[in-house]
């Protein structure tokens, strides 16, 4: 759920962004688009003037602004500004931020120390002093991190009154006149945009900013001013610079710049010795005159007596010269002065900031000193990227280095306690101070409708497993987008739906968000068992990196002796809702029906699996009994499915297609041969963009809804995951992007690639097949999408004008652009042309005439409920699913009630009635034991014997690799499972599962019993070489713990296997590699045998796609 302005040249991003983009309109910009066409303003010329040098006049001892051979000052068109001591009274407020600096280091210096090295970086700001005084190991980095930390906290806050009088003015004199204008300092650009904000000098104003970041050599090097100069397309010979500096003075003349300098640092006789071309006192007192001609005259009374200036113009050439400037420009029939222009355009922003930020209050209800501070000097966190060829333990080390060096030098922050008011679920409140004091607790900061954060929960109970027994706790602090998501019961159903165990805090108004200056869903923060901030780190994708960080964090509080184990107040959700293990439905999802045979079909989503029934509610037949998660295809016994969605049916091959989300898979039920298939998707999240591969080859994300074009044998995919729309074709099995570039935003256009979604996730096709009608879920708007050409437009809902606000929500029927929705997830076109919308979050049915984009309320009074009657009285909650049957029925998918509803539209007068499921059962409850050893292991299995040592847990770490020139198979995917004996001595999770495409896996074991123990870990093995073999091996890795001791550290044991060479073929080899060729099924069933690797080499030549 992305809400930060992305341009389209940069790459995505997996986090979920607050900042939104405010409009502006200004005369400045080089071109606009007006309807169809290109308006590029006429800048008016300011043409080279003839300046006549007047001769023989007495000249004062001081000689400044005399060009080489003398002659004109010649023409502008741009002016350069330095920032510190020229727009910014902040050279002393610079030297006192060192001057704390140093204090720290235990360094005594005064602010005169500084004043030889202004103007020349921080870098050499600092380092200069660093070694006139001879400090040793001084690190300039961290000085210049600190530094600026000191500086913008302390002197240059937002507003605080050090910009220099008259700068504002003279910008914008520039500007209204036409001439370019940059800011080019030697700062770096967090200094600078600290600095123009403290000033009161939107960084708009300029056409460039340039700071030192990407020059190595700054001042009195020309790099910066050149570069100034080259991207606002200006000659440096018609470039003018404003410095206080030596160093920039000297920079200018190297840059052939011509250059006025201000006092506000050094004296006139220190100025004059560089050859300025003209000295002022302060930027307040430079005027035009001196700008474009050179001036005509000091303006400082004081400095009179000891400069003259060589320059004379005539008042008409002046006037001549400001007249041109001046001079009105025309625009289709309007006229209006430059002045005018400039005045207006500036009213014009303020305007449309204003309107902004009123019509989105609710996006700035997220905004935050602190969150923009991270914005622009990013969080706390070490550097996460790993080196390639980086040991597990040298990075561990690295992070605990990093812990440790955060916490001698002071420098963490401490978190502020959990406010007393707030909501607690799956615990009873906890306080930072008491309840956890003593343990590594890791912040989830999550909104339950947001696609990145249903994504990472895997990755957090992979990490509430791997440390279960140790002080690490998960705490997720949800922080609502939406005003329903702020209802603690909403909250208390996600956290059923999505199965989460950890405690939950409902921070509906933001308070631990705006502390720690979060921007994002998912944001993660890290804090030590003293109530520190370790790290905070944003996005989708740090299993890994949050998994180092929690260990390096239990290993250096452990060594501290900080840790401690207690048991925390849990009380699980789950175990106090009687709804749950009886409901027949767990949260349904979608809805299709057959219409010929009257069956309807139900994403019976949360337990994992598709009921059938027939319009009056008795049970037909269930797809995945079992009710646990999985990606199995086979029968309807076996088959299994995770958190399925969408349901789109195919009457001509009495075909059921499934949107199977969580395994991001497309799966098709057939109800002939009674099988489940996988059609697209392997289990993994992708993140391809484009796709067109074929097969399970071909990977999803996140696909919430289907629907199936039958004229062209087609299944269109709402991939919620990576907002776009999708197609596989049933004829060749292929899957790729339809519409939609990636970007999370509610943009439409003429064709695919300028159309962009935000989590769409409900679709339906119309009658005449032309076009798909979209719920558009974070962009709260009903999209129609054009068949034929890709491209998009604007039904209701939505902000149509600012396609990255995506906070444009609300309760109210209208037309078209005036309907608020509130994340809708379901949407169907009826059998007479309307479209009706399940607008989830306001718990209501809604009508759309896509013909005068009219909505209206249909059913739900807007409160969470469940009450049947007249539409308008009766209640739903959260409705995410809705189709329309032959016989009139509207039926609903009522998901936060688990019941499906329905309304019958051909009824006078229609109710809203809950359909009774006869005869459909919840799954029987399943318990999950640890396998013990009861297989043999075959006689050409591989052994491996791996000691396990005495550590009470640790990590097992799989690593097999194949001969040169071979592949792991992509078909049949190589499996693990595990044997204890003992049953119950070992826990090791997961228990079963799928090699990676490099032959890794990490298992995590727990010991439940001190004494000897076996495990063996089972494998099967499939690799290719390209176009000639496919072999297969059986491989079996023997752990054998021994007595356990209690001082013992955690263990990290490495399972490898390196030297798999072809063994010699028989027959035995050539059944099972036809087998393994031939046979999807038997491939995708669970592996259960030890991990025996034998070796087969095929006698027939295959390629990958024949397999």
């Amino acid at each position: 759920m992305a809400l930060q302005w992305v341009p389209p040249h940069l790459p995505l991003s997996h986090t979920t962004m607050l900042t939104s983009p405010i409009p502006i309109f200004s005369a400045a910009y080089d071109r606009r688009r007006v309807g169809s066409q290109r308006w590029v303003p006429r800048r008016p010329t300011l043409a080279a003037r003839c300046i006549k040098v007047v001769e023989g006049e007495e000249r004062s001892e001081v000689s400044v602004g005399k060009r080489e051979g003398g002659g004109a000052w010649g023409k502008v068109s741009a002016v350069l500004f330095d920032m510190d001591g020229v727009l910014c009274n902040s050279e002393e407020a610079s030297r006192m931020a060192a001057v704390d600096v140093f204090r720290e280091l235990g360094v005594e210096v005064t602010s005169e120390d500084f004043v030889p090295f202004m103007g020349t970086g921080e870098a050499n700001f600092l380092g200069g002093v660093a070694s006139v005084k001879g400090v040793q190991g001084f690190d300039t980095d961290a000085a210049k991190k600190r530094f600026f930390e000191i500086y913008i906290d302390k002197y240059a806050k937002p507003n605080s009154g050090i910009g220099f009088p008259g700068a504002l003015e003279l910008v914008t004199a520039c500007k209204s006149i036409g001439l370019k204008v940059a800011v080019a300092s030697s700062a770096d650009r967090v200094k600078v945009d600290a600095n123009l904000t403290a000033a009161g000098l939107p960084i708009s104003l300029f056409d460039a900013v340039v700071s030192a970041d990407a020059f190595e050599n700054l001042k009195p090097a020309p790099d910066i001013f050149l570069a100034a100069s080259k991207i606002l397309n200006v000659p440096p010979s018609e470039c003018i610079v404003i410095e206080d500096a030596l160093a920039g003075l000297q920079a200018a003349k190297a840059a052939k710049m011509r250059c006025i300098v201000v006092t506000t640092t050094l004296s006139v006789e220190v100025l004059a010795t560089a050859g300025p071309s003209l000295i002022r006192k302060e930027i307040g007192n430079i005027s035009l005159d001196d700008i474009l001609a050179g001036g005509s005259g000091l303006h400082n009374d004081e400095m009179a007596q000891g400069t003259s200036d060589i320059h004379a113009i005539s008042q008409a050439s002046l006037v001549a010269i400001k007249k041109e400037a001046q001079d009105a420009f025309h625009f289709g029939g309007l006229q209006a002065t430059r002045r005018d222009a400039f005045r207006y355009a500036s009213l014009g922003i303020a305007f449309s900031c204003l309107f902004f930020a009123i019509s989105n209050y609710k996006a700035m209800q997220y905004a935050s000193p602190k969150a923009l501070w991270n914005l622009i000097f990013g969080v706390r966190a070490p550097n996460l990227e790993q080196k390639e060829g980086e040991l597990w333990y040298n990075r561990i080390q690295q992070l605990v280095n990093y812990i440790s060096d955060l916490e001698t030098k002071g420098n963490a922050v401490r978190v502020s306690e959990f406010p007393a008011r707030l909501d607690w679920l799956n615990t009873a409140p906890l306080q930072l101070r008491r309840d956890l004091t003593g343990k590594v607790v890791l912040l989830d900061f999550w909104t339950y409708c947001c696609i990145n954060c249903m994504h990472v929960l895997p990755d957090l109970e992979f990490l509430e497993k791997k440390y279960k027994d140790m002080p690490f706790v998960v705490v997720g602090v949800h922080s609502a987008k939406f005003d329903n998501e702020k209802d603690l019961e909403a909250i208390r159903n996600a956290v059923l739906r999505y199965g989460i165990t950890h405690p939950v805090v409902n921070d509906g108004d933001m308070y631990l968000w705006r502390e720690l200056g979060v921007n994002s869903w998912p944001t993660f923060a890290i804090i030590g068992p003293n109530g520190n901030l370790i790290a905070q780190v944003s996005g989708e994708g740090h299993r890994k990196d949050l998994d180092d960080l929690v260990e390096a964090a239990l290993l250096y509080y452990g060594r501290k002796k900080l840790l401690d184990n207690r048991q925390l107040p849990i009380r699980l959700e789950k175990d106090n809702d009687p709804r749950l293990p009886t409901s027949p439905l767990k949260f349904p999802g979608k809805l299709a029906v057959d219409t010929i045979n009257n069956r309807l079909f139900i994403s019976d989503s949360n337990h994992n699996r598709i009921v059938v029934t027939d319009l009056q509610g008795n049970f037909i037949v269930q797809i995945g009994s079992s009710g646990e998660e999985g990606l199995q295809d086979g029968n309807f016994e076996d088959a299994t499915f995770n958190r399925p969605q969408g349901l789109a049916y195919n009457t001509k091959k009495n075909v059921l297609y499934v949107a199977d989300t969580e395994n991001h898979a497309l799966r098709e039920i057939d109800f002939v041969d009674e099988r489940v298939r996988t059609l697209a998707g392997n289990g993994t999240k992708g993140s391809d963009y484009k796709g067109g591969g074929r097969g399970t080859s071909q990977l999803l994300n996140s696909p919430w809804d289907v629907c199936f074009d039958p004229a062209n044998e087609k299944v269109f995919i709402a991939m919620a995951g990576q907002h776009q729309i999708w197609e596989y074709n049933t004829s060749d099995g292929t899957t790729k992007a339809f519409s939609g570039d990636g970007y999370e935003r509610n943009l439409n256009g003429q064709s695919s690639t300028s159309t962009s979604f935000a989590q769409p996730s409900g679709m339906s096709l119309s009658s005449d097949v032309k076009v798909a009608y979209i719920a558009d879920s974070e962009s709260s708007s009903i999209r129609m999408l054009d068949l034929k050409t890709g491209g998009s437009r604007l039904l209701a809902g939505g902000d149509p004008f600012f396609s990255e606000n995506l906070f444009k929500f609300g309760d109210h029927d209208g037309t078209g652009p005036e309907v608020l929705l509130q994340h809708p997830l379901g949407v169907c076109c009826g059998q007479d042309g309307q479209v009706y919308v399940a607008d989830s979050y306001n718990h209501k049915i809604k009508t759309l005439d896509p013909s005068t984009k009219q909505v209206r309320t249909l059913a739900g009074t807007g409160k969470a409920g469940f009450k049947d009657g007249t539409p308008l009285t009766a209640q739903l909650s959260e409705p995410a699913g809705i189709v329309q049957a032959g016989n009139g029925r509207l039926y609903i998918a009522d998901t936060n009630n688990s019941l499906i509803r329905y309304i019958d539209l051909l009824q006078g007068e229609a109710q809203v009635l809950t359909l009774e499921l006869k005869g459909v059962q919840p799954p029987p409850p399943k318990t999950k034991t640890m396998k013990r050893l009861r297989k043999r292991l075959s006689a050409d299995t591989k052994i491996i014997s791996v000691n396990g040592g005495a550590a009470k847990e640790g990590n097992l770490h799989l690593m097999i690799s194949v001969p040169d020139g071979y592949h792991f198979s992509k078909e049949a995917r190589s499996k693990y499972s595990v044997e204890t004996e003992p049953e119950n001595a070992v826990v090791i999770e997961p228990s079963d599962g799928v090699v990676g495409p490099e032959g890794s896996a990490i298992l995590h074991f727990r010991r439940d019993s001190p004494s000897t123990s076996l495990a063996i870990i089972n494998c099967k093995v499939y690799y290719c070489k390209e176009d000639e073999v496919c072999l297969y091996q059986s491989l079996a890795f023997q752990v054998p713990f021994e007595d356990e001791k209690p001082d013992a550290t955690p263990a990290e044991i490495s399972l490898q296997y390196t030297k798999m060479q072809p063994e010699e073929f028989d027959k035995e080899s050539e059944l099972l590699c036809n087998i393994v060729q031939s046979s999807a099924v038997l491939l995708a069933s669970p592996v259960r045998t030890v991990w025996s690797i034998r070796v087969l080499q095929c006698p027939c030549s295959c390629s990958s796609t024949d397999r």
